[in-house]
């Protein structure tokens, strides 16, 4: 397992979270601000869009595990790339039909090439160290792609919703480079025999496995604790510390973090275990975002820092748990089936976070661009995220023995 062959895998990771960025960040604030869409409508129709996609990842993960992996991935990028494009650039009219059908056609691309991505690369790696290597790469590449997202539509246009728009026409060259890095220098691996069950048997013996239960547990309390504060990010820098324009300097700053902490983390999970620097890290969130809530106007610079330290908290959040997923779903011998569990829960997370937040914000009051119901915003986006991000630290403790998973 050389690191030219663990770099080669990673690269795809690039223009795939390049994509992710705007899906689950940008569109919310994209959408409201240049369509006029209500907060109701969108919140609405990003909930039933991703809950779609959502239901269908354990279906694509059971199909990975019986179609060659880099195949069902080759087929998936053009409908992810053609739904990107269309996604952020939306007619003048038909703007709720047209969302949901790009989202639908973006997001049946993304989980497919997701999914069938993550299960080779469970197939490469044959220990559990070389899997954290792996995911690790992945997801660092991953963190590349998200920072020049975040960074690009600034210089891109004067105005961001320009900038966000023209986004849309760099992902196409992108993923033409990085998939031909990938597919000619990273084998296919040597996938686990997969038993030829139907798709509900093969998703009751993901679900019988108790580790594999008890890791979904965490993810679900730690992803909701990530989606609320992703999904209204830019309202919050917009309107409660009154700076839109930092937007984009302050989303690099909290990723290029995250890619900086992975290789920390990567050393810390081989000397500690993984679960326990897991733990470290969200503990290090919980003390970094405890402040978010007692700022205001202008308060960039305290903002900054706790984006570097949640942001230094991502890597171990993007690396450890996928690299645990990874073994438990080799031990099964049905790696496509459990990323495919293990994707249907990360989307419903961010389902969750748009389809429920945005709705309740518009009823408390707030509406974007506007001075009023600012403390639900502030509420939601600081403080919610806390008490699931404890929730999940209590269960990972609780159940950090039977995670922890050694050769």
């Amino acid at each position: 397992m050389t690191t030219s062959r663990i770099l080669s895998y990673g690269a795809l990771g690039l223009p795939l979270a390049f994509a992710a960025l705007p899906i689950y960040v940008h569109i919310p604030h994209f959408y409201a601000e240049t369509t006029g869409l209500s907060l109701a409508l969108l919140g609405t129709i990003l909930l039933g869009a991703r809950l779609l996609d959502a239901f269908v990842d354990p279906w694509l993960g059971w199909l990975a595990d019986r179609l060659p992996r880099r195949a069902m991935l080759a087929v998936a990028l053009l409908p992810f790339a053609l739904g990107f494009v269309a996604l952020l650039n939306p007619p003048s009219s038909g703007v709720e039909a047209w969302l949901l059908a790009s989202l639908a056609l973006t997001y049946l691309g993304f989980s497919a090439a997701t999914v069938a991505y993550q299960a080779w690369g469970a197939d490469i790696g044959q220990m559990p160290e070389q899997r954290t290597r792996l995911t690790a790469a992945r997801e660092g590449f991953g963190l590349v792609g998200v920072v020049l997202a975040a960074a690009l539509p600034s210089f891109l246009a004067s105005e961001l919703a320009e900038g966000i728009a023209r986004l849309a026409w760099l992902l196409p060259p992108l993923l033409l480079a990085a998939a031909a890095t990938t597919f000619l220098r990273v084998g296919a691996g040597t996938p686990a025999a997969v038993a030829g069950a139907p798709l509900w048997p093969s998703l009751r013996r993901v679900f019988a496995d108790s580790a594999f239960r008890r890791l979904l547990a965490v993810f679900v309390a730690n992803g909701i604790a990530a989606a609320l504060p992703a999904t209204l990010f830019l309202f919050f820098v917009a309107d409660v510390l009154q700076a839109p324009a930092a937007s984009g300097g302050l989303l690099a700053l909290y990723f290029v973090a995250g890619a900086s902490s992975l290789p920390i983390w990567v050393r810390l999970s081989a000397s500690f275990g993984r679960t326990s620097a897991w733990l470290a890290a969200m503990l290090l969130a919980m003390l970094a975002f405890a402040g978010a809530s007692l700022l205001g106007p202008g308060d960039l610079y305290p903002f900054a820092l706790i984006c570097l330290a949640s942001g230094l908290a991502l890597g171990a959040d993007l690396a450890l748990p996928a690299a645990i997923a990874a073994d438990l779903g080799e031990r099964q011998g049905q790696a496509g089936a459990c990323f495919g569990v293990w994707n249907f829960v990360a989307k419903l997370n961010l389902a969750l976070a748009a389809g429920l937040a945005l709705p309740l914000l518009g009823q408390l009051g707030y509406v974007p661009g506007g001075a009023g119901g600012l403390p639900a915003l502030t509420f939601t986006y600081a403080l919610l995220p806390l008490a699931f991000k404890a929730i999940a630290a209590a269960l990972l403790w609780r159940w950090r023995a039977s995670l922890e998973i050694r050769t």
